[in-house]
């Protein structure tokens, strides 16, 4: 195999796919790139077992072939070769030699033909979603998933299609997020669980692109985004997803709106006095036009007052602070509407659509005058 590339396409290639490359394994191909020219085209291809990436980079071929390169190595030389065109040439001994302008580097790959090819999934009926709408969603819910494997269906995401609505959950056992999407066209139901490993590494190749698509196909066990000549397969996570509405209650004895980034600014300030690893609760104390926000520290105290609208009874209430800046970083409106029952009870902070709810556990506190 022979091809010439520019260093830049051939480094993007190379980093989208490195993301599909495990960190360990006892199947030393897998720690591979596959470089495979065969079909005409440079294909680079990266696979987990559990997650596969296939980009496909502009280059010129001379001699078709398929090589399998150690990823870290292969990643590293590129990385720092001049800015320049790139030449790969193999042999038939799997010995490769990469040269660009006057640094020449001669590794030994492995063969291509052992290498584990991304799993053959029709591409009938796909699911269009600009990237820049996929992007958002995964950033406005992955950080409620669990990363902890006790419960694998809390390390993944549940992707449910209903006519034109895409719905997008994820929790961890202290909250919930949910993003509701309105889709261009009308698609059969679908209900499945994707892996939050795969969404994070989706979400760092997406360019954002408002005026570009993702199609996305589902079987019974994967899932395949395909967008920018780069197709991401991942397996599916089994199992049967929590009944999120049935943990959903449109009840509320204390309805708050107040605006956002004063909310958000305030709790971020009173994390000032929580080191790293300390559990400290914020607590909340809600009358007619105030909300006080209290925390108390090894480190020191801090209280502060903002304007509310406020509908109902007075309500204290105790929040992990983290929660609440997680949820209220990804939401884009201005006011935000807080809806509470009682301090034991979640708080719900949802707009009048619903397109977005985040619903967050209370914590016990004890009071300090």
């Amino acid at each position: 195999m022979k091809i010439v590339c520019t260093k830049s396409n051939l480094l993007n290639g190379v980093q989208i796919v490195s993301k599909a490359v495990p960190s360990k394994t006892t199947m030393s191909i897998l720690e591979c790139i596959l470089v495979d020219t065969r079909s005409g085209e440079i294909k680079l291809t990266a696979n987990d077992m559990e997650l596969g990436i296939e980009t496909t980079i502009d280059g010129e071929i001379i001699d078709k072939g398929i090589i399998a390169l150690d990823a870290k190595i292969f990643l590293e030389i590129v990385r720092k070769l001049p800015d320049n065109d790139i030449t790969i040439e193999t042999s038939d001994s799997y010995k490769t030699t990469i040269t660009c302008e006057k640094a020449k580097f001669n590794i030994i790959g492995k063969s291509g033909e052992d290498f584990s090819f991304l799993p053959e999934i029709e591409r009938n009926d796909s699911v269009i979603v600009s990237q820049f709408t996929l992007k958002e969603v995964i950033r406005q819910t992955i950080f409620s998933i669990s990363d902890n494997d006790n419960n694998k269906l809390m390390t993944g995401e549940l992707f449910e299609i209903n006519n034109n609505t895409l719905k997008i959950v994820s929790l961890d056992g202290h909250r919930i997020s949910i993003r509701k999407i309105r889709l261009k066209n009308s698609y059969e139901d679908k209900k499945v669980v994707v892996p939050g490993k795969t969404l994070n590494e989706i979400s760092k190749i997406l360019s954002g692109d408002m005026d570009k698509d993702v199609n996305i196909y589902f079987t019974n066990k994967h899932i395949l985004f395909e967008f920018n000549r780069t197709i991401v397969v991942s397996r599916l996570i089994e199992g049967e997803y929590f009944k999120i509405d049935q943990m959903l209650s449109s009840d509320y004895e204390t309805k708050v709106k107040i605006n956002k980034k004063e909310l958000l600014n305030c709790i971020d300030r009173a994390t000032l006095l929580v080191k790293e690893g300390d559990k400290k609760p914020i607590i909340i104390s809600i009358s007619d036009t105030a909300m006080e926000l209290k925390m108390n520290s090894t480190v020191g105290s801090m209280d502060e007052e903002i304007d509310i609208n406020k509908e109902g009874k007075d309500l204290m209430i105790g929040f992990n602070p983290k929660f609440l800046i997680d949820s209220l970083r990804v939401i884009e409106d201005e006011e935000v509407d807080l809806y509470m029952v009682n301090p034991k009870a979640p708080c719900f902070i949802r707009n009048a659509e619903e397109t977005y709810i985040y619903v967050i556990l209370p914590v016990n506190f004890t009071t300090v005058n």
